[in-house]
């Protein structure tokens, strides 16, 4: 059976899911926001194969979640840098780190904490909060049609059952 592709569906999750979902890809992420630029530093954290690496950083500088920037110490290196794009995915990963930490982590806890640096508070996990400061949950939220809705999901989430 074929893979489906979806960089072409319309829905922008699965687009997301086509290019951070694979496991590589959001392990690389983890690295880069750790402060890992360079290939060797990505493959020596990961223990990844050569090849798989490459083809996972081609497609992020593809996808503008990287820049290839030549490096001014050795002549044919790269840096591979977060770009704007790729800096706005980390409360996603934050997020998806402090789930894992509550619920996935070994019974001596996580493996590393996130603090501020300036003031060395620990990070809290991320959440989502109303215009009132509380705390929402999935039951607070309605799902309503967006600009780009087609008629499918406006009959879909256009009206709600009583």
């Amino acid at each position: 059976m074929p893979r489906t592709d979806f960089s072409r569906m319309r829905c922008p999750v699965a687009r997301t899911m086509e290019v951070m979902g694979e496991r590589w890809v959001i392990l690389l992420m983890r690295e880069a926001f750790y402060g890992v630029t360079r290939f060797d530093g990505f493959q020596r954290a990961l223990g990844i194969a050569p090849n798989i690496l490459s083809a996972r950083l081609r497609k992020l500088v593809q996808y503008g979640i990287f820049a290839r920037v030549p490096t001014s110490a050795h002549r044919g290196r790269y840096d591979y840098r977060l770009t704007d794009k790729g800096r706005d995915f980390f409360p996603a990963y934050v997020a998806l780190k402090c789930w894992g930490d509550r619920w996935m982590a070994g019974p001596k806890g996580p493996l590393v904490l996130f603090r501020e640096k300036h003031t060395g508070v620990a990070l809290p996990p991320p959440s989502l909060v109303s215009s009132t400061g509380r705390r929402i949950e999935p039951e607070d939220v309605d799902v309503v049609p967006g600009p780009a809705a087609n008629s499918f999901i406006r009959r879909r989430f256009g009206q709600r059952e009583a």
